[in-house]
């Protein structure tokens, strides 16, 4: 090969690099840009797509579910409802208490895994008489919007059945999360039978939302009782749940032994 033609060759690998080297300068990383966005934009429609299927089956994480039992008391003692009041225990019992709560009040559900079991052994060693006012203070506060007026109604119902108390407690026990999705009257109604509540009657009563006025009512009249105003502070007073009043007074439950204390004076 000549001296030439060598020249010749060596100046066209020369461009044909120097073209190669354009071309990457110009396109090359850009298009390496462009892959990476294209997939950074995959990945984040993906998490945006996960978080918002996670965030529904979470809202309704309750749909479809049958509420569990919880176990009966064994203890045998009056139960009767009073208008939409349910009274528990005996009649002559030495102390008194009102519990006004909210099936889907967080608040509430913490009193009754705290207490519940204690005001249970004291109900049915005739110590203690317990006035049980279920109302619909948090209806606005599920999505949909009202399962505390429907749970409210059905332990009502449940009450009519004989069996408010195990109602009332598996529906603590397995409370919705307040902003979600409650139970509906379904399921409620399959938790009745779940306890062995087999009369029509029960059913009806849920389905027709039987004391849905009678609550309502109920709870404007409570939520209208300077006797149950709080002081929550900051200025803020009202009624909340739950409250618990013995004698004419609000009871401080903050006390680990309230309730001793409460049974204990009676008795002296």
């Amino acid at each position: 090969m000549g001296g030439a033609e060598r020249n010749a060759r060596k100046r066209r690998q020369q461009q044909s690099s120097g073209g190669k080297a354009v071309a990457q300068a110009r396109g090359g990383g850009d298009m390496k840009k462009v892959v990476a966005v294209v997939v950074g934009v995959v990945l984040l429609a993906g998490a945006v797509i996960g978080g918002v299927l996670w965030t529904n089956a979470s809202k309704n994480a309750t749909e479809g579910e049958a509420i569990p039992t919880a176990v009966e008391p064994g203890a045998e003692y009056p139960v009767e409802r009073d208008g939409v009041t349910v009274v528990s225990g005996e009649q002559d019992a030495p102390t008194t208490i009102d519990v006004y709560a909210d099936f889907l009040c967080p608040v509430c559900a913490q009193f009754e895994q705290t207490y519940g079991d204690q005001i249970e052994q004291k109900v049915a060693a005739g110590e203690l008489k317990v006035r049980t006012h279920m109302l619909p203070m948090l209806v606005e506060r599920s999505d949909p919007a009202g399962y505390s007026l429907d749970s409210a109604n059905a332990a009502l119902c449940a009450a009519d059945e004989g069996q408010f108390r195990a109602y009332h407690d598996s529906l603590f026990a397995s409370q919705p999360e307040e902003g979600k999705r409650g139970y509906d009257k379904q399921q409620l109604i399959q938790l009745g039978r779940d306890l062995g509540i087999t009369a029509d009657t029960f059913a009806d009563c849920v389905n027709n939302g039987t004391y849905d006025q009678q609550l309502t009512a109920k709870m404007e009249q409570v939520k209208n009782d300077p006797a149950l105003e709080q002081d929550f502070g900051g200025g803020n007073k009202g009624f909340g749940t739950p409250t618990v009043v013995s004698g004419g007074e609000i009871v401080d439950f903050s006390d680990p032994q309230w309730l001793d204390r409460l049974t204990a004076s009676a008795q002296r």
